[in-house]
């Protein structure tokens, strides 16, 4: 059994820790004038205060503290070692002070401060998504921009928790609470093994994959998408495609399409990092758009997510603006990335 303990020798709280001191950033302003001039009257013209009143609300700082800060002299004063020590201190209270003032007021305008922000990795290779992160690290260096790589899901669920500020998603989301603006809209493509029977049809549609072996994801991650994309395909008579291996992300499927189990339903901006051994095509009965959404929180007000969301806006009027007829748009786009892969 325990023993008792004896508390009769030890100090009270309110012995070891006793009143705070009430004073003001005011007292400490007028004693470092004086400290740093060790002159009442120089002091008080620097402070345009009167030096009488100077000399009173020193007289109340010491009593305070309980300590003489200042040793009178005929001509002027001079500091006490205690006025020393208190003089330094001082000093660095009222610089921590205004640093503290102006890094609010900066938070307060989206300088400074932490933004959390999730994304899929195959949006992250290239367009809006990348080019949003490295605009707003360029523009923001001082800010703690904290990334984390999520499937859609779970980036959503981030979000409506609080754990993320924003985010950027494959899937749509009816949420009241998550407000979303589409910053980018790609294309379902066929990612085939290079060697892959399939690869050499000259047009690809639904009803030729019938037969073949499919790296799908799971409909837990993207239910809307999974149910999407079935859709599509039975209207196209791939009712019931021949699902042999799933995978969470669109690099694992490309990776597992490279190692020849199968073929894999992908966004084409997979273009930018497909594996030597894959080729896109495009299936011409299957058009079906796959948009990247930037999501938040409404009721988040941070100044720094305002900023970064402005920006996210920005970049994606001027790149939508730019790909209308541009070198990457729809098929053309393909071709290109299909002639870059064939040049390996």
């Amino acid at each position: 059994m325990d023993s008792a303990v004896d508390l009769s020798n030890t100090p009270s709280l309110s012995k070891q820790y006793p009143e705070p001191i009430d004073m003001e950033l005011r007292h400490l302003r007028y004693f470092v004038a004086v400290g740093e001039d060790e002159h009442y009257g120089r002091a008080a013209q620097r402070l345009r205060v009167a030096q009488p009143a100077l000399s009173s609300q020193i007289q109340d700082l010491e009593r305070e503290i309980g300590v003489q800060l200042f040793d009178r002299l005929p001509r002027g004063v001079r500091l006490s070692a205690a006025g020393k020590v208190f003089l330094e201190d001082c000093r660095r209270i009222l610089k921590d002070v205004n640093e503290a003032a102006i890094r609010a007021e900066r938070a307060a305008r989206g300088i400074i401060g932490t933004l959390r922000v999730g994304f899929t990795e195959s949006a992250s290779w290239h367009g809006v998504v990348p080019d949003s992160l490295r605009e707003f690290r360029r523009t923001h260096p001082e800010v703690d921009l904290q990334l984390s790589s999520l499937i859609s899901q779970e980036q959503i669920e981030a979000v409506r928790s609080g754990r993320l500020d924003t985010a950027f998603v494959y899937v749509p989301t009816a949420d009241p609470q998550i407000a979303e603006i589409v910053v980018e809209s790609h294309h379902v493509v066929l990612a085939i093994p290079r060697l892959h029977p399939v690869s050499r049809l000259k047009k690809l549609r639904l009803r030729d994959l019938v037969e073949t072996d499919f790296v799908w994801f799971p409909r837990r991650h993207h239910p809307a998408n999974y149910d999407r994309l079935l859709q599509a395909c039975s209207r196209g008579g791939l009712t019931n495609p021949r699902i042999v291996q799933q995978a969470v992300d669109q690099a694992t499927m490309l990776s597992l399409v490279s190692c020849g189990l199968g073929v894999a339903f992908v966004a084409d901006a997979t273009r930018w990092r497909c594996p030597e051994e894959v080729v896109l095509r495009k299936v011409d009965d299957l058009r079906l758009p796959l948009t990247v959404s930037c999501i938040w929180r409404k009721d988040n007000r941070s100044p720094l997510l305002a900023r970064f969301l402005e920006g996210a806006r920005q970049l994606a009027g001027t790149r939508k603006r730019r790909e209308i007829g541009g070198p990457w748009s729809g098929t053309k786009a393909l071709r290109v990335a299909k002639s870059l892969q064939d040049a390996r």
